[in-house]
């Protein structure tokens, strides 16, 4: 019953299969465990069986320091435990669901089992992605697996391309944005069952929609985490994060927990199908190995599905263009990354934000119009709120490689009392704001609820046990003492309260909104302008040079787009704030020979997608083109190339 430790997978010529947990031998040939637990000088697995009661049987150690065997009669179904030397009973930390919470048995499961129908399916072109960002619990009433399901022809609808879930991984408690993740390879239970999740993806697949699975390797939640009984080598002890101690992928016994987590990607991607990663929070991935492992982990989930457009994301908040640039090229081999300073630019100039990282943008048109044409503003400048240099130069990086949004679960629920962007700014602003999103040279992501202006806040919430709790709630609250708004110890009382049901029930989207106005309004308008990007090559163009932002003036903004293989190119007028006229004197300065043969494709006061439209005014003027916005407001217009 020794295993040998050797890595089985595509990389090697085999099909998927796992090397930690429990799995399914072929031919009805029992259950194979196999644990990491070096430290351990004997490690057994207890077999809770329906039928046959409890059972133990010894497993055999490898050099590798992991534990292996074989119980025959175990099957699906059936619950089991390791027993540690004298330490007790521990869960899996591989194990693959937890019906009953963390800190019980683990459940054997057959992924095999599962009826897929997307043989055919390889993944949606990253330049056709447009993500949609969902919690599970509280996208739809039920907060479920299933309850995504039921909305994937909504969302087909809508037009998006890709749903992106926030992290699934089962946690202590039953609400969670998901970032206290324990149990890592095991859907939470809250959700629905593994195969709820398979069902997800499957139906997703079916209608054309990719799946990208939000996934935390940087830490391990505060309460049932049982890693480190297996092996006190999981943490390390050079690196803290913020929030807690860093996983150990550059210390002593490193290879094995750099297998844990690349193990973990490659069994979503193979047991589960998704397509792609969003990786939190990289920038605390310390790892000073010569070869990070986020180099590792990109290389080995290409290789095992060599046939798949899988996507790779890094949420990170250095500006690294080394991320997304190639091994060969001395990069980390990801697809694309988050990039915040659109965001941030937004919100400084049409809500006025300037606290906290806010201080570093000045929220004008012209520093926006930079970080469209660059893909992030900040390429090495000093940061007064980071107070130092941040950012690199990200020359020669495909559009697609920025993930850019509004709205996003981070902006939205750190805020104090989840609010979005929509209720701070007035609907034509939001309008104009999300025009310009959804046609800039970069990767979109909205927000659930996003597309018809939902009211409803995404605060932050938990179900930490009571002591905890109220650690949690006196820390969240504590954030915002250093904002002039919560100065006072009475203004931050009123924070709700991350542990109570309430906040959770406050954060569930409201699916009357978008039936009645003015968010039926804006629905219509987010279906217009993701239908204009699948029509128009030159909104999907992966190409820098096909793409350039000019500020015209301190609330107008002039992004021009184009297609090498297409014979139209598209103008985007932008008015942010206020009111503004703006004439545009001299084509050939923008790229054109002249203003003739422009029709408008959009414009964000058309009757359908407000309720109160003030027309924008386009009129030729002795060759220049006059523009008049009564309010913000944004313009699509094409031209056809060879006029």
């Amino acid at each position: 019953m020794t295993l040998s430790g050797q890595r089985l997978g595509v990389e090697q010529g085999r099909p998927w299969r796992p090397t930690l947990g429990a799995w399914l031998e072929e031919g009805g040939a029992g259950v194979r465990f196999r644990v990491w637990a070096p430290e351990a000088r004997s490690v057994e697995v207890v077999h809770l069986s329906a039928q046959a009661g409890e059972s133990s049987i010894a497993l055999e150690r490898s050099d590798d320091g992991t534990f292996g065997g074989l119980i025959r009669t175990a099957s699906a179904g059936d619950r089991y435990l390791y027993r540690l030397d004298a330490k007790g009973t521990f869960p899996d930390p591989a194990s693959r669901f937890q019906p009953e919470g963390v800190h019980a048995p683990s459940a054997i499961v057959d992924p095999s089992a599962f009826p897929w129908s997307d043989q055919g399916w390889r993944g949606v072109k990253r330049e056709d992605l447009v993500i949609h960002e969902v919690h599970v619990g509280t996208f739809s009433p039920e907060g479920t697996f299933a309850g995504v399901t039921d909305r994937l022809p909504w969302l087909v609808e809508l037009g998006v391309t890709a749903i992106e879930l926030m992290p699934v991984a089962d946690f202590a408690g039953s609400r969670s944005w998901g970032y206290d993740g324990v149990d890592l390879f095991a859907p939470a239970r809250c959700y629905g069952a593994p195969d709820d999740l398979r069902r997800l993806v499957d139906e997703a697949h079916r209608v054309g929609l990719a799946v990208i699975l939000d996934v935390v390797y940087n830490h391990f939640g505060p309460v049932g985490n049982y890693a480190p009984a297996f092996s006190p080598y999981y943490l390390s002890t050079t690196h803290q994060s913020a929030w807690a101690a860093c996983v150990n992928l550059d210390g002593a016994q490193c290879t094995m927990v750099r297998e844990f987590f690349i193990e973990n990607a490659l069994h979503w991607v193979h047991e589960y199908h998704v397509d792609g990663l969003r990786l939190d929070a990289t920038h605390e991935l310390h790892d000073e190995s010569s070869r990070h492992f986020l180099v590792e982990l990109s290389s080995r989930v290409r290789a095992s599905a060599p046939e798949r457009e899988l996507v790779l994301i890094a949420e990170d908040e250095r500006n690294l263009a080394k991320m997304v640039r190639p091994e060969s090229a001395g990069g980390w081999g990801l697809d694309s990354v988050w990039a915040d300073d659109f965001h941030h630019q937004i919100r400084r100039l049409l809500a006025g934000d300037h606290e906290g990282y806010y201080r570093d943008y000045r929220g004008s048109i012209r520093d926006l119009a930079e970080t469209l044409n660059q893909g992030w503003y900040y390429r090495g400048q000093p940061s007064i709120h980071l107070g130092r240099p941040r950012g690199t130069d990200p020359q020669g990086l495909a559009p697609r490689s920025f993930v850019i949004c509004l709205q996003n679960h981070d902006q939205i629920g750190n805020r104090a009392f989840g609010d979005r962007l929509n209720p701070a700014i007035d609907l034509a602003a939001f309008r104009a704001a999300s025009a310009l999103l959804l046609t800039a040279p970069a990767t979109p992501l909205l927000f659930m609820g996003q597309e018809w202006a939902a009211t409803t806040p995404f605060l932050y919430f938990t179900d930490h046990e009571e002591d905890l709790g109220k650690l949690v709630t006196e820390g969240r609250r504590q954030e915002f003492r250093h904002f002039l708004a919560f100065v006072d110890p009475e203004a931050r009382e009123r924070i709700p309260d991350p542990q109570a049901v309430s906040t959770f029930e406050a954060s569930r989207l409201d699916w009357s909104e978008p039936e009645r106005a003015p968010h039926a309004s804006i629905l219509r308008l987010y279906q217009a302008l993701l239908s204009l990007r699948r029509r128009e090559p030159a909104l999907r163009s992966n190409r820098r040079d096909d793409a350039q932002a000019f500020p015209l003036d301190d609330a107008t903004l002039l992004l021009l787009r184009r297609s090498s293989g297409d014979q139209a190119i598209l103008l985007i007028v932008a008015c942010l704030h206020g009111s503004a006229e703006v004439r545009l004197e001299n084509g050939p300065a923008f790229g054109l020979p002249s203003w003739a043969g422009l029709e408008i494709v959009l414009t964000t006061e058309d009757p359908r997608f407000t309720v109160d439209p003030q027309p924008v005014q386009v009129e030729p003027c002795q060759g220049a083109l006059l523009i008049r916005f009564l309010r913000p407001g944004a313009l699509v217009l094409r031209r056809k190339a060879d006029l």
